[in-house]
């Protein structure tokens, strides 16, 4: 039923037919054969634990995948675990809002369990037999951080940690404890578009000199690099000019060269942009088939560098982004267009992205 195919060679693949865009079955496949088998990022540590013993009760993705998890950190060995939120009781909610809290346990009869998720009490239950079962214990999820960043999964289906080694090549010579949260560069945007769409435009720099002025002054666009590697990318923004670039260490893969901007992707819908400042974080996260919230996160590093070079507009950017592939997604309701084609110097990144979801719903089809 979803058998899309993109030929694994750019110069003869054809994109994502529109009807993977439109289809209702098929947003629904996403959501249940991709997005439940994601990662995803669910903040700094340093925001999500101000104190010890402190509690994070949240949905796994907001508005798309209902599933109340919490986290906890372990003050023994600093691991933040992930837990279910929801008792094995009877099925209340164990947490109900952000907390310190000691204890585990759920306040409708008083099942409590250990930092580890193992059941530790229950009252009235001394005549059930074959009690505890497996099921009494709390679901525990795999967890992981780059650098203070917490990654959570229902069930991953790759290991988030490789994503960060090749990450970690070019970036991890930066001080990613020392960044701290600015809520003044951190909002939310509303996009009336597919979110895939939203990530296909993302994936290339195909459109800088056409979509972004500002942009396009600051960026040299006969250099710009994407590189591929699994479930994820990287694209290399060179400065024009020299300035506002990273300093890099010696016997870094681009000692020498003027890089103004690391833009990685996570697949599915995960942002990692560094710029000599610090990081901006874009998560893109469905709603439905035809609108998208874009939550974007900044942690800074050197304040003095925010107003300048490829970093330095990105509220400007992201609407002229907006009012892009809001067109496209109005132009792919039309049933004159079905397919295109990808340039093998420019989209890399896209072909790559449509090759993994095709191949994720074709695994489970």
């Amino acid at each position: 039923m979803f058998d899309f195919h993109v030929d694994e060679r750019i110069s003869k693949a054809e994109t994502l037919p529109a009807s993977f865009y439109r289809d209702d079955a098929v947003f629904e496949a996403l959501k249940k054969h991709v997005f439940r088998n994601s990662w995803q990022w669910k903040g700094c540590s340093n925001e999500l634990f101000p104190m010890d013993d402190y509690v994070q009760p949240m949905s796994f993705l907001d508005d798309f995948i209902e599933e109340p998890v919490f986290l906890k950190k372990n003050n023994d060995n600093n691991e933040v675990n992930c837990f279910s939120n929801v008792c094995t009781h009877r099925g209340n909610l164990i947490f109900h809002h952000e907390c310190r809290s000691k204890r585990i346990a759920c306040g409708y009869h008083g099942r409590q369990w250990k930092k580890d998720g193992q059941l530790k009490f229950m009252p009235e239950f001394n005549e059930v037999e074959d009690f505890p079962r497996a099921c009494d214990h709390l679901k525990k999820y795999p967890t992981a951080k780059l650098g203070p960043h917490v990654f959570t999964s229902l069930n991953p289906a790759f290991p988030i940690n490789k994503v960060f080694d090749k990450m970690n090549e070019r970036i991890g010579f930066l001080p990613l404890e020392l960044f701290k949260y600015d809520s003044t560069h951190s909002k939310d945007y509303l996009v009336n578009c597919h979110w895939a769409l939203y990530c296909d435009n993302y994936l290339e720099g195909f459109h800088i000199p056409f979509v972004h002025d500002d942009l396009n002054d600051v960026l040299d666009y006969g250099s710009y690099k994407t590189e591929l590697f699994e479930n994820g990318s990287v694209q290399i923004g060179y400065s024009k000019g020299g300035e506002d670039v990273f300093d890099l260490p010696a016997g870094h893969p681009d000692e020498g060269k003027h890089v103004a901007a690391y833009y990685y992707w996570i697949f599915p819908n995960m942002m990692f942009n560094f710029y000599p400042w610090g990081l901006s974080i874009n998560v893109v996260k469905p709603l439905s088939k035809n609108k998208t919230r874009v939550v974007f996160r900044s942690f800074v590093w050197d304040s003095s560098k925010l107003s300048d070079g490829a970093g330095a507009v990105l509220d400007k950017v992201e609407r002229e982004d907006e009012f892009v592939v809001e067109g496209v997604h109005k132009g792919l309701q039309s049933k004159t267009y079905q397919t295109g084609r990808f340039s093998p110097t420019r989209e890399q990144g896209v072909h790559h992205f449509h090759r993994l979801l095709a191949n994720s719903l074709r695994s489970e089809a």
